[in-house]
């Protein structure tokens, strides 16, 4: 997600934060339109599914979602009462959880309201985490996708590795895969993209995705048409990223993914205990 992007979608979520007695919140009409949904009926469902989350948490659910009504204006200067429900920071991040993550106010939402200090620039780290594990789980997806068209076509599991490992050696200019691991420190049980950067493991899908739509539409079978093309494929992604100065090789290790999707779920089971709740709010 851009900085622009994440800046404007900060100030919007910081300037319809509601304060009472010290305890911070936000009204779900307001909430609707910040995550891009047109129509009441269609919010009040994500609603529904967020309280069974948060019952199922075994948080009381009123501590965090409190029916309120406000005034609105229809026109003549009249006005007339309209059911709202105040939100914590806690019920919020649930509301977003139950949302599509491939929005972008849906993706930020739920960053901004799992962390506790509103600062953007550690806003802006967390969602770079968030991505890097959505790319991670995408690279899976692409390689048991891969997988399963090169069965088709007569490859093994032991020739799909062999494939993957020259597909490897093409993007890291020639280093193998051990040799990446021993170069990163990465232990001989785990994947070496666990420990590699988002650029990366987003190279390594973008060539296993192009490889997978050739193998199909060129009909390619046997081992070592398929390894020429996947070679091809991931040289072709190097060079894209080093006509940018992004050598993929020369990149340092990231955070095992392993231990930051376990940091990120124990922050986000934190988040109740840690949210004001809204007691006696009418």
């Amino acid at each position: 997600m851009k900085k622009e992007l994440i800046h404007k979608l900060h100030k919007s979520f910081e300037d319809c934060a509601h304060q009472n007695e010290g305890v911070e919140y936000w009204l779900a009409r307001e909430l609707q339109e910040l995550l891009g949904y047109a129509q009441w009926r269609n919010f009040e469902l994500v609603i529904d599914k967020a309280k069974i989350a948060c019952a199922t948490a075994e948080q009381t659910v009123s501590d965090h979602f409190a029916d309120v009504s406000k005034m609105v204006g229809i026109g003549s200067q009249a006005e007339r009462p309209v059911d709202d429900i105040a939100l914590t920071r806690y019920a919020c991040y649930l509301i977003a959880q139950n949302g599509d993550p491939r929005k972008d106010a849906i993706a930020f939402a739920m960053t901004y309201f799992a962390v506790q200090t509103r600062k953007q620039e550690l806003i802006e780290a967390r969602i770079a985490e968030t991505e890097r594990l959505q790319a991670r789980e995408k690279l899976t997806l692409s390689q048991k996708e891969l997988s399963g068209v090169l069965f088709e076509r007569g490859i093994d599991s032991q020739g799909f590795g062999r494939i993957l490992s020259k597909g490897d050696a093409a993007l890291f200019g020639g280093l193998s895969t051990q040799t990446m691991k021993t170069r990163l420190a990465v232990p001989d049980n785990r994947p070496l993209a666990d420990f590699l950067p988002t650029i990366t493991i987003k190279a390594k899908d973008f060539a296993n995705e192009i490889t997978n739509t050739q193998v199909k539409q060129q009909d390619l079978r046997g081992e070592v048409p398929i390894t020429q093309e996947h070679v091809k494929n991931n040289r072709d992604v190097r060079k894209l990223l080093t006509d940018r100065h992004i050598v993929p090789e020369q990149l340092p290790p990231a955070e095992d993914a392993k231990k930051l999707e376990r940091r990120l779920k124990s922050e986000a089971k934190k988040l109740p205990r840690q949210t004001r709740k809204l007691g006696g709010k009418a």
